[in-house]
């Protein structure tokens, strides 16, 4: 599956060999702050964890896995070049793909450099992501979860068109989460 590029982004499947773009990313105590409480990932973690994790649902035909997002241009009035920059990445697997997976309900997540928020970089690639991922019959859905202070991701799931369905535990072998669940018909 291949994902087009957007006006500003290429986006292209991650690979088991992009251990160091989730390392870069996960160094950064502002992008880990709702996920870690700003605890930076270890090299060890990527190696025995991500990287393994993201081997279980990693399916390409299907467009499943990490959407490594490079900057393609930048904007001239930035004090940040981001031109061929490595920016983040977007999630797609099962809806409670290490629990109980729902192929038909895809999960979208996001992680993003903080030089590039607020500038509608990873609404623009979820969108593009979703929008080839969702098209097969099917798929029925498409969901997204996030820790109730993560206001940014929560506006990113209502650009999308994704609507608040509940507030509960999401379980995950790593560990446990309170997390408010949004979702949107395909």
């Amino acid at each position: 599956m291949q994902i087009p590029n957007t006006p500003r982004l290429q986006l292209s499947l991650m690979t088991l060999d992009d251990g160091a773009l989730l390392f870069e990313l996960d160094q950064d105590e502002r992008v880990m702050h709702f996920l870690t409480g700003g605890i930076k990932t270890t090299q060890e973690q990527i190696n025995t964890v991500m990287l393994p994790r993201l081997a279980q649902y990693l399916n390409p035909s299907r467009g499943w896995g990490l959407w490594k997002v490079h900057a393609l241009d930048c904007d001239a009035n930035d004090q940040h070049r981001l031109s061929g920059e490595y920016l983040g990445w977007i999630l797609v697997r099962p809806m409670h793909f290490f629990t109980q997976a729902q192929p038909y309900n895809l999960e979208l997540g996001w992680r993003f450099k903080h030089v590039s928020w607020g500038k509608g970089y990873a609404t623009e690639a979820a969108k593009a992501v979703m929008d080839v991922v969702s098209e097969p019959d099917e798929v029925t859905h498409v969901s997204a979860i996030a820790v109730e202070d993560n206001l940014a991701s929560i506006a990113i799931m209502k650009k999308l068109g994704m609507t608040f369905q509940h507030k509960s535990i999401h379980r995950d072998p790593l560990g446990d989460t309170e997390a408010v669940f949004y979702q949107k018909a395909v």
